[in-house]
């Protein structure tokens, strides 16, 4: 186990004096690097002045701030904010505010789904059974659809979308009426379930059959948002809005902050007092939040983030070419992911440990994800730079030569 002494930029350092190029991030968190400049430089200045404002009680001004930086970079139609610590308590308060405000109390979800591990998020939560086991019974009212993972089902990308949307509208004539369905709960791109960026078409014709039948679309953005995909955010590859934006993990670049954002008309629905928190919008956190937005465009991440990632799968795929153990790279932006199958075309989780396990010992931090295991998963930061990637193809090149 690595005892991390620091980090800076991409890269983190033991207490024995190892270096590691670090393509985990915390999971998709320091998307601006480790301790970037300009958000170390707001959060020491926020400690100096205010370190806790309840906002019950006062506004502070850095929730200002950080509401008017992402109205910037947000549609038009998301300008209300709820501020939380976590992903989860996000993913919590989306949930209660599409049920209240619907008056409907089913949920559906994806296939591979990572939603977070409380009561509540657990029961969305379907990529593997270790985030469900020895907690049945779960929350009642949650509906499981088919994700859009091609490979899984053998088919081309349109083929396996025009499944699943029949699918989905098969469900709510089977299982969950649409005038009891609140709304359908997304990643933009699998997270945790194995890094699968939905088509164009499945994500357009979701929001299209959520308009239909008057349910609400949420997109979970907790992994994949501010900056990971090349873009702020991925619902923005498929250009479509959802109704219920949530946030969190590379929003303040490392100290715990989330939030739920839908327009103002959604969240006037919510009835004052029936959801809250004492922590929720720290307003360090948030001054960490105003200086990552601010980082991000000042310095072209995003521009970065688009540039590497096909640094990245370009490299990957030539990798690929010749390890028939690889069955397909994937991904958008800096968010990438590299199955693994054996030779009967089965999810191969010891040859992506033993991947991992070597770059590991060459300096590469990488993590797996899937149902199986069977995934890497490439979150490096947005800051990366082009001798970085390069040198992390060579460690993954030479693991797989020596573990294959």
């Amino acid at each position: 186990m690595l005892v991390a002494e620091r980090g800076a930029g991409a890269c983190l350092y033991a207490e024995d004096g190892r270096e590691f190029l670090d393509f985990t991030t915390g999971i998709g968190v320091t998307n601006t690097g480790h301790c970037h400049p300009k958000v170390v430089a707001a959060v020491q200045e926020q400690a100096s002045r205010l370190l806790h404002g309840q906002a019950n009680i006062v506004i502070h001004k850095p929730m200002l701030e950080l509401i008017a930086a992402l109205s910037e970079i947000l549609p038009p139609a998301l300008d209300g904010f709820f501020f939380s610590n976590s992903g989860a308590e996000a993913v919590e308060g989306a949930m209660k505010l599409a049920r209240l405000a619907t008056g409907r109390p089913n949920m559906v979800v994806f296939q591979g789904s990572f939603h977070g591990r409380t009561v509540g998020t657990m029961s969305l939560t379907t990529s593997k059974t270790i985030y469900r086991g020895g907690y049945q019974p779960l929350m009642a009212g949650v509906f499981v659809a088919p994700y859009p993972y091609a490979l899984r089902y053998g088919w081309d990308e349109e083929e396996t979308s025009r499944w699943c949307l029949n699918e989905l509208e098969h469900l709510l004539v089977s299982q969950t009426a649409p005038e009891e369905t609140a709304a359908f709960l997304i990643e933009p791109v699998l997270g945790e379930g194995g890094y699968v960026p939905p088509p164009k078409s499945f994500m357009q014709g979701l929001r299209a059959l959520a308009d239909k039948h008057g349910i609400l679309l949420i997109a979970d953005e907790i992994q994949s948002g501010f900056g990971r995909t090349g873009r702020w955010f991925g619902f923005e590859h498929f250009e479509i809005v959802p109704d219920i934006l949530i946030v969190a993990k590379g929003l303040a670049s490392g100290l715990p902050l989330s939030g739920v954002i839908a327009s103002q008309k959604l969240m006037a629905k919510w009835t004052p007092g029936s959801h809250g928190g004492t922590y929720g919008g720290n307003a360090v956190s948030m001054a960490a939040a105003v200086a990552t937005v601010a980082a991000i465009r000042e310095e072209q991440m995003l521009e970065n983030a688009t540039g590497r990632g096909q640094q990245l799968m370009a490299g990957l795929r030539a990798i690929q070419s010749s390890h028939i153990s690889i069955a397909d790279v994937r991904g958008l932006g800096l968010m990438v992911g590299v199955e693994f199958q054996d030779a009967d075309g089965k999810p191969d989780k010891a040859a992506a440990k033993a991947a991992v396990k070597s770059c590991y010992e060459r300096g590469l931090l990488l993590l797996t994800c899937g149902s199986y295991d069977n995934i890497i998963r490439f979150i490096p930061p947005l800051i990366v730079s082009e001798e970085q990637i390069q040198h992390s193809l060579t460690i993954f090149e030479q693991a797989l030569n020596d573990t294959h």
